[in-house]
């Protein structure tokens, strides 16, 4: 994952600016679709009320609902403008809300996306109430939007401080032309200098990709985790068979991507149905927890991935932009300073 919205080449050490976590406004819309539908408002008017050009939900013709290329639905239309009128518009022609919306998903939250289409597919099949999960899922990926403002604090202090070394090759320069030597024509137009530069050059470069490394390897990997068991549980919940559950399950897991869709001996849906079979109870709610503590493990490991990228960034600091600043920023005024020394002998 990408963690932040940024050209694949740019260096996270230097990037300014804040921004929110993109994933932050799927989990805005997934929960005012649970608050809405808890209200008591029906799936079709509920995307209505959330488009933010309509003032009230969709009427049961698509003529009602702004189509592509119309002022509304021009090029200032954000990502999840598109997503909410594809999924109004689905909904007022009696289409599938969930391929609206899985259609429409790009982008780094194009699983958070999919996720939600997947709920609202099983929750429609089986006639289950969506609100409840539609609430957890929104908790789920306010967490990980959480995971990634923490990593955004751990690349706070490097990034500060390899702006300020970046300053500070400038400083040295002006500083030896104040003091009388050439900083300048040592750097570009010297052999010595050159080599300096380039090996500056590469030095950063180097530090860029090792730093977008690390925050890869810090990101996580899984926008929903526990969804595979939120899906069953919803399943469960409109009475079915377990059978006819569990293909609920399948369907949209494979049909939206989520997780493997594959079955196993570990599978822990069939570890939780096993328990719940032995222990004569419902199968929902253990489903829910089970689902629950996957968020938690998750949460928890964003957590201590964050506490080591902090650290694990200052490596990239102090073995490339440390040096490149020396060989910039130094050497040349130290070459510089002896040129002129032995030219005076």
């Amino acid at each position: 994952m990408c963690l932040f919205t940024r050209s694949r080449g740019e260096d996270p050490l230097l990037r300014h600016g804040e921004s929110v976590p993109p994933i932050e406004e799927v989990a805005a819309v997934t929960q005012r679709l649970a608050v809405l539908l808890s209200a008591g408002v029906s799936p079709v008017s509920a995307w209505g009320y959330l488009l933010p050009t309509s003032g009230g939900p969709p009427a049961t013709t698509s003529r009602t609902v702004p189509r592509a290329g119309s002022p509304a639905a021009g090029g200032a239309e954000t990502a999840t403008t598109g997503i909410l009128r594809a999924a109004a518009r689905a909904a007022a022609r009696g289409d599938s809300v969930a391929d609206a919306i899985a259609g429409q998903a790009r982008g780094e939250t194009e699983s958070a996306w999919r996720g939600l289409a997947a709920a609202w597919q099983v929750a429609t099949q089986a006639g289950a109430p969506l609100a409840g999960c539609l609430r957890e899922l929104a908790a789920s990926l306010r967490d990980l939007a959480q995971v990634q403002r923490d990593l955004e604090v751990a690349l706070a202090a490097p990034r500060a401080t390899a702006r300020l070394v970046m300053v500070l090759p400038v400083i040295g320069i002006l500083f030896g032309s104040l003091m009388g030597f050439d900083s300048v024509h040592t750097l570009f137009a010297t052999v010595p200098g050159l080599l300096c530069l380039a090996g500056g050059g590469v030095l950063m470069a180097a530090a860029a990709g090792w730093s977008r490394a690390l925050v890869h390897r810090a990101a996580p990997t899984e926008l929903t985790p526990g969804l595979r068991l939120e899906l069953m549980a919803i399943a469960m919940s409109g009475g079915g068979s377990i059978d006819r559950s569990r293909a609920f399950v399948h369907a949209a897991a494979e049909r939206y991507a989520i997780g493997s869709g594959a079955e196993s001996e570990d599978d822990p849906i069939e570890r939780v149905l096993d328990l719940s079979t032995r222990a004569g109870v419902p199968a929902a709610e253990l489903l829910r927890s089970e689902a629950e503590q996957v968020r938690r493990d998750a949460r928890s490991a964003g957590q201590r991935r964050a506490g080591t990228l902090s650290v694990t960034l200052m490596l990239p600091l102090g073995l490339c932009i440390l040096p490149a600043f020396m060989l910039v920023g130094v050497v040349p005024l130290l070459i510089s300073v002896l040129s002129s020394t032995l030219a005076t002998f």
